[in-house]
């Protein structure tokens, strides 16, 4: 593994709660699109599940701040898991929750231990829902928002970039999943019926890299 050279912002608690704070008020702008895109292909409730969760977990996290990177997302995981109903719950508490454990005690993060927590969190996600990528789901936004992250750090790249590139290829994961036939969860009830609809999951997937973009855009501002 190579290290970015790049000066650029670390991942400490500091960084990962003022990221869930942009992330919280995105979510909450962005709840009803969500809920608009759950509603042909799901239960019509993703973006206030989504809303309810990060209102929660950020507020849990601005009661007891956690001191370390790994603290912090591993209070907003469990958070998750106990107030957002349905399948995203689970399924982004162990993103977090994973990822914070994989953080360990240390504090901060460099870039590269930070994606290959991440990548720990998504690929727990993988396992906890039998899906790979193609399947219409979260992880159709979230395998490529790390691979660009990693190739972007491995060639020298600092986080700002780096995230800047995930975001966009989560951004693009999300649309790609639209003519896809979804293979897992609620949706891949409608069989060919799931087609020309943009994955929810996917799309509050974007919109979490989005926010871990802008704050460390923020960072070096």
């Amino acid at each position: 593994m190579n290290a970015s050279t790049a000066p650029g912002p670390v991942v400490d608690a500091d960084f990962l709660r003022r990221w869930l704070a942009t992330a919280a008020a995105v979510v909450d702008r962005e709840a009803d699109r969500l809920t608009e895109l759950d509603s042909p292909i799901g239960d019509a409730d993703h973006g206030s599940n989504m809303r309810r969760g990060f209102t929660a977990a950020h507020a849990a996290v601005e009661l007891e701040p956690p001191q370390t990177p790994g603290g912090v997302l591993t209070l907003v995981g469990a958070q998750l898991i106990s107030t957002v109903g349905g399948a995203a719950g689970p399924l982004y508490g162990t993103l977090l929750r994973r990822a914070g454990k994989a953080l360990g005690d240390g504090t901060p993060a460099t870039p590269e231990e930070f994606r290959d927590a991440l990548r720990t969190g998504v690929e727990a996600v993988g396992k906890l829902g039998g899906a790979v990528p193609g399947d219409k789901t979260m992880l159709d936004a979230l395998v490529p928002a790390v691979e660009a992250l990693s190739f972007a750090l491995d060639s020298g790249a600092g986080l700002a970039d780096g995230l800047a590139a995930a975001r966009i290829a989560a951004d693009e994961g999300a649309a790609a999943t639209v003519p896809l036939q979804a293979r897992k969860g609620r949706a891949s009830y409608l069989g060919p019926r799931s087609i020309g609809h943009q994955d929810p999951g996917a799309t509050s997937a974007a919109l979490l890299v989005a926010a871990l973009a802008d704050t460390a855009a923020e960072a070096v501002a």
